[in-house]
């Protein structure tokens, strides 16, 4: 069986200060209740800079400007559909943008504003997903 692979992209966008989490509902399949990095896969024959501006946008309602890879992990996960093993990369990209008007996507429940120090605590308290924290401990 040959092995899958596949494109996660990220986005942590910074504002005033204080950096954008979305916390995933409580019934989520992967991570219920922990907070990640808005972001999504990317899809076949999309190229990852469309992907994240995609997902901010359906996650978050925000339009968002890239402006530079900030990390890039591995991830390897079980797909929830079929049950198949999946080695996955996630680029870690720093984006930026122009309003902190929020509305988020029924994959979450709430959102958040934190400072790196908050962030800090929510690691050492397990409050994020695993690619959340291999991220922001680059």
């Amino acid at each position: 069986m040959r092995d899958m692979w596949g494109l996660t992209v990220r986005g942590i966008c910074e504002y005033d200060g204080k950096i954008l989490l979305l916390k995933l509902r409580s019934i989520s399949a992967h991570d219920p209740g922990k907070w990640e990095i808005p972001g999504g896969k990317v899809k076949k024959n999309e190229f990852f800079d469309d992907a994240l501006k995609r997902e901010y946008l359906e996650e978050t309602g925000l339009e968002i400007e890239i402006d530079y890879l900030y990390n890039a992990i591995q991830k390897d996960y079980t797909a929830c559909k079929t049950g198949e093993s999946i080695k996955s990369i996630q680029l870690i990209m720093k984006v930026s943008v122009k309003t902190d008007e929020i509305v988020i996507s029924d994959e979450h429940s709430m959102y958040g504003w934190f400072t790196k120090e908050e962030i800090k605590n929510m690691i050492e308290n397990n409050e994020l997903t695993p690619p959340a924290i291999n991220a922001f401990l680059r």
